[in-house]
């Protein structure tokens, strides 16, 4: 079976190795519809292996943003999630400076037609997609 088309293209430094697992993740992030979001346990689950942490690993480290659409991934639980290495958001951070990458999702969802609560949570849950 040849590999999908985006890995033929996508040339990276030699420091900069991508696994079998986080092409996978980025492969199957990139049918994630816009205006949609899923989760990391239910990508997880779609790929048949690894686990959610492996998801979000592999999204943390994700060098094909905006391309590989890494933030319409959340948590199982509807939160927000994390973003570029970020947990949460603004107005869980105890910290000021953090939480902002977190905001910055939220505020590209917002743009997607994807709302969230002022806590963080999935305003409307049939913007679940599965996949």
């Amino acid at each position: 079976m040849p590999l999908p088309l985006t890995r033929l293209y996508h040339q990276l430094g030699p420091e900069q190795k991508i696994t079998e697992h986080q092409w996978d993740v980025y492969d199957f992030a990139r049918t994630i519809p816009c205006g949609r979001v899923t989760t990391y346990g239910a990508l997880c689950k779609a790929l048949g292996k690894g686990s959610p942490r492996s998801v979000g690993s592999a999204l943390r480290r994700n060098p094909f943003a905006p391309f590989v659409p890494c933030h319409r991934v959340i948590a199982s639980n509807l939160y927000i999630g994390g973003f570029f290495g970020e947990w949460g958001t603004l107005s869980s951070r105890k910290d000021a400076a953090s939480g902002q990458m977190c905001q910055r999702k939220i505020e590209i969802l917002a743009m997607e037609g994807v709302e969230f609560t002022s806590d963080g949570y999935l305003a409307d849950k049939n913007l679940i997609w599965r996949g």
